[in-house]
């Protein structure tokens, strides 16, 4: 919703001005069709890797992701389940967090779709193309496992 462009680079810029966070890598935008809802604007993705100090534990950054999301317009309270995969101003996910494997009331790491999603892994691509997830599989072989298209910065699936 909105100026996407303009909301991912806010939402860079506030994840770079958190204290004890400094961003590393900042992929390309690529715009991607809708996965679930389909009668909606196409989408805007980015993937940017971050450096925290120790004292940042997964929790507490994905806390202040959230944070972020509100203070652009994101309202997650009034969400109804079938608007999950709806427009929004807004959605920042931790995808990954070094190593860890984690499954929580508030946290599932690595993210528990990330392996599916084109719009995902083409940028991810871009900024660490030798990640390995905690599985120990490449970041290549998650990506041939799915059948999507890239044209430019369009990602169809």
């Amino acid at each position: 919703m909105g100026d996407t462009d303009a909301n991912l680079g806010r939402a860079v810029d506030a994840i770079g001005a958190l204290d004890g966070v400094t961003v590393l890598a900042v992929s390309g935008v690529y715009r991607t069709e809708p996965q679930e809802r389909k009668d909606q604007a196409w989408f805007a993705n980015q993937v940017i890797r971050v450096a925290c100090a120790p004292r940042i534990t997964p929790e507490a950054l994905l806390t202040s992701l959230l944070s972020i999301e509100s203070s652009m317009g994101r309202r997650r309270d009034g969400d109804a389940p079938e608007d999950r995969f709806g427009p929004r101003v807004i959605d920042l996910d931790l995808l990954l967090h070094a190593d860890s494997v984690i499954s929580t009331e508030l946290l599932v790491l690595p993210h528990p779709r990330m392996q599916q999603r084109a719009f995902v892994l083409v940028p991810l691509a871009e900024i660490a193309p030798e990640l390995a997830f905690p599985d120990g599989k490449t970041l290549l072989q998650a990506m041939n496992a799915l059948q999507f298209r890239v044209d430019g910065d369009r990602i169809w699936q």
